[in-house]
């Protein structure tokens, strides 16, 4: 009993020496890193918005950087456990090109032909076939990774060069056009937007979810008698957590349809346009929902399920994660295959927000994606990785190019900046690693 005693008085000490911010930290128990990524997007913000004479931190601008972001933020999700368990997948953006090409022909020149142009099952039987494509591209690299032996870099490396080719012959180097108009509605825009009342309703239900998750959270504590958070540190996870969802939901609601768009809208329904104009709001772009939708599936999949143990644990130590009786070959071939499905949708967000398929599509997504994932706290070294982090990186790499296209750099200057980036972001992760140690 004086043992306890004596060792608990240290605690307590040093706890009371502790900086507000620490024990607030250490009360809620954040990811330092997580919050450090936070804290560097708040300043990539505001320095671009000074540069830009405020025209970043405008609801059109944060808008349509939610927008551009969602393809991107989708496939890092992936990339997370394709990183996870020390593999690498370079083919991502050329896989886009091959899958969104071959969802455009599906819909513009072979669908019209069986069911006619703009039928209503038209977007369906295409996003079949791109998540077909998709997870068979994804199972192919992965076999060849698993059973072959072939290391994941070379055969990623060599699909980077196939499917880039392959999108060119799929429609022989043309641009596909038009898209499906419901299919369009995935890639956002006016149509492809939720409306006003329809993104409070869903902001005030993942409000809900939040707490719920955090009370729930609390009652399986308990149950295992595992420590409690202090309430006050449940209370401001929810009020931080619901605080920056209606914050999203206000900003896309600020951000109006265009003047002729809402005009041509106003005549078409017989509704008075005001004098200053017609204010009709964006509310929630599809794509981001979609993104948001991916990631909390994703998030499932790596915590709750069977599967994204055994792909921590390969990440972890490959050797005993076969000793302990993980089919790693075939959990290799499943990554992959996911990883492909994902590239599937990124590819339906992507063309339908160009209504095209064009053989630039994906161009160099695959160092934005694996510059998210890594960005967002995933070790290269493998075993680490979260999938909130990885969208929270995909945000970061999109802020960065949206920036300096906004205050005018030049495209080359923007490689640069990533390839900066990506370099600066393995460096922490090293030091990260070794200070755990």
């Amino acid at each position: 009993m004086v043992d306890q005693l004596a060792g608990a008085a240290p605690v307590r000490q040093q706890q009371n020496t502790q900086g507000p911010f620490r024990r607030f930290i250490n009360a809620t128990e954040l990811d330092t890193r997580l919050l450090g990524m936070v804290g560097a997007l708040i300043l990539i913000w505001l320095v671009f918005n000074f540069f830009s004479q405020g025209l970043f931190l405008t609801p059109r601008n944060l808008w349509n950087l939610s927008v551009q972001t969602s393809g991107v933020a989708v496939m890092a999700t992936g990339m997370v456990l394709v990183i996870v368990t020390r593999n690498i997948d370079l083919s991502v953006g050329s896989a886009l090109g091959f899958v969104g090409m071959v969802m455009g022909m599906t819909q513009a020149e072979i669908l019209p032909k069986v069911i006619g142009f703009d039928n209503n099952a038209t977007w369906i039987i295409t996003l079949c076939v791109g998540l077909v494509v998709g997870g068979g591209i994804g199972a192919l690299q992965g076999i060849i990774i698993a059973f072959l032996k072939v290391p994941a870099f070379i055969v990623t490396l060599g699909g980077f060069l196939v499917w880039r080719g392959a999108a060119w012959w799929v429609a022989m180097g043309r641009t596909i056009a038009p898209m499906d108009s419901t299919f369009q509605l995935i890639g956002g825009g006016p149509a492809g937007s939720i409306g006003f009342w329809p993104s409070w309703i869903l902001g005030v239900i993942a409000c809900a979810g939040i707490v719920l998750s955090i009370y729930f959270g609390r009652r399986q504590r308990r149950r295992f008698n595992f420590p409690l958070r202090p309430m006050w540190a449940e209370t401001s996870l929810a009020v931080i957590g619901c605080g920056v969802t209606l914050g999203a939901v206000a900003v896309a609601n600020a951000y109006p349809w265009p003047a002729r768009i809402a005009q041509r809208y106003a005549e078409a329904n017989g509704i008075p346009v005001p004098e200053g104009g017609l204010f009709i709001p964006h509310g929630i772009a599809i794509p981001v929902l979609i993104a948001v939708g991916v990631g909390i599936l994703m998030s499932f999949i790596a915590m709750r399920t069977r599967f994204g143990r055994y792909v921590f644990a390969m990440g972890g130590n490959p050797e005993a994660a076969e000793l302990a009786g993980i089919n790693t070959r075939w959990v290799t071939v499943k990554i992959f295959m996911l990883m492909g499905a994902l590239v599937a949708i990124s590819a339906a967000i992507s063309t339908a927000r160009l209504n095209a398929a064009t053989n630039a599509l994906g161009t160099l997504d695959e160092l934005y994606v694996i510059a998210a994932a890594v960005i967002g706290g995933t070790s290269l070294s493998g075993g680490v990785g979260t999938i909130a982090g990885a969208m929270l990186g995909a945000l970061v790499m999109q802020s960065l190019q949206s920036g300096m296209v906004l205050i005018g750099i030049d495209s080359p200057l923007q490689s640069i900046v990533v390839g900066i980036v990506l370099v600066f972001a393995v460096w922490l992760d090293t030091l990260y690693r070794r200070r755990a140690k």
